[in-house]
């Protein structure tokens, strides 16, 4: 008998889905080289970075549509690398949902079951059920033309959920999708996550996704793993000027922290952290964590500076000031607009110790 598509499973030690230093060469190009990491089961793992950064050719390696050329992939400590997509069993979502367009929602429901020899009445229950896990309940006879892009995104979803995979790897499934159905499809997928307790790995070149749908996200860039860690982590503590570029926003300070645990930053001298490390270094700072300060506030830090330009976004204003360390981009929250500057204002701006992180330079 099928398993209970409702039950999640339990992560267990060693149950993973591993890489070890796996690598992928197109002729003369290293499109991967030498990505480790292990998955745990249970989690929701995004593969992030810019195009040609081989995000996507991780996930067509885990599925198997993509031989590597060199290293490891296991499943519950079992090597895999060699076995062809059919035997992997893994769901997939695709970019485009690849839905058979003359066959109901039902159908397309059931068809990997199908092919897997389920009895008709096995069929027929689980796909009542996935249609129910994925909210499509008065759909299932319909064709895909006549649902919407986020009704069509569910039934590629629950088509990929139907049989109980181990693993359900998602190749961008929200690009398609307008800017605010694509918001609330983010949380949709989010709890179905949480309803199913299997492994997700994503692929997505949109930060805000990563960060709001991952328990873990896996930044590359050049075919590289450059750091892999919880969203908070990344996000404030990023371990190079890439990371901390890519993954939002940010202003970058270089200076010198001398013997007196000064940073020195051309004329303007700024206190540091027992911790940081002397000699040359860079900082990134969120621009949120940047205030503008009113005359007679006090601050760890505090610079002059002058008001270039600002830009409304909606829920933030951003505001570029050129200040003594160079130009910083600081956002304005909306319960602040009265605060806001106009071009050419003189305005002071501060920030605490702890809003900077020391990166590294890119290679």
């Amino acid at each position: 008998m099928p398993r209970p598509i409702e039950a999640p499973r339990t992560v267990v030690a060693g149950d993973t889905l591993t890489l070890r230093e796996v690598s992928c060469r197109y002729g003369t190009v290293d499109a991967v080289q030498k990505v480790s990491l292990s998955i745990n089961r249970g989690e929701f793992v995004t593969l992030l970075g810019p195009s040609g950064s081989g995000k996507t050719t991780i996930l067509m390696m885990i599925a198997g549509f993509v031989q590597p050329s060199g290293g490891e992939i296991l499943l519950d400590d079992r090597d895999i690398t060699a076995l062809p997509p059919e035997r992997r069993d893994f769901g997939m979502v695709f970019q485009g949902y690849a839905l058979f367009p003359h066959l109901t929602v039902a159908e397309n429901i059931a068809f990997p079951l199908r092919i897997r020899g389920w009895g008709r009445a096995e069929r027929e229950d689980r796909v009542r059920r996935t249609i129910d896990l994925v909210q499509l309940d008065r759909h299932g006879g319909k064709l895909p033309a006549q649902l919407s892009g986020g009704q069509q995104q569910r039934v590629a979803l629950a088509r990929a959920l139907a049989f109980d995979p181990a693993v359900l790897l998602l190749d961008e499934p929200l690009s398609a999708l307008d800017k605010k159905l694509r918001a609330e499809m983010q949380e949709e997928l989010k709890a179905l996550h949480a309803r199913v307790g299997r492994t997700f790995v994503n692929v997505t070149h949109d930060q805000e996704e990563a960060l709001s749908l991952s328990d873990r996200i896996a930044i590359l860039n050049h075919g590289r793993l450059v750091q892999l860690d919880r969203p908070a982590v990344l996000y404030d503590r990023p371990a190079s000027r890439f990371v901390a570029g890519f993954l939002g926003r940010a202003n970058f300070l270089e200076g010198t922290i001398d013997a007196d645990r000064v940073l020195q930053i051309g004329d303007v001298r700024l206190p540091t952290m027992p911790h940081w490390p002397m000699g040359s270094v860079v900082f990134s700072v969120r621009p949120e964590r940047i205030r503008l300060l009113a005359v007679d506030e006090a601050e760890q830090i505090a610079l002059p500076g002058r008001c270039v330009s600002t830009t409304y976004f909606g829920a933030v204003c951003d505001v570029l000031v050129d200040t003594p360390v160079g130009a910083l981009r600081v956002s304005v929250a909306a319960a602040q607009r009265s605060m806001l500057p106009l071009q050419g204002d003189q305005l002071r701006l501060g920030w605490s110790t702890c809003a900077m992180a020391p990166v590294l330079e890119d290679a």
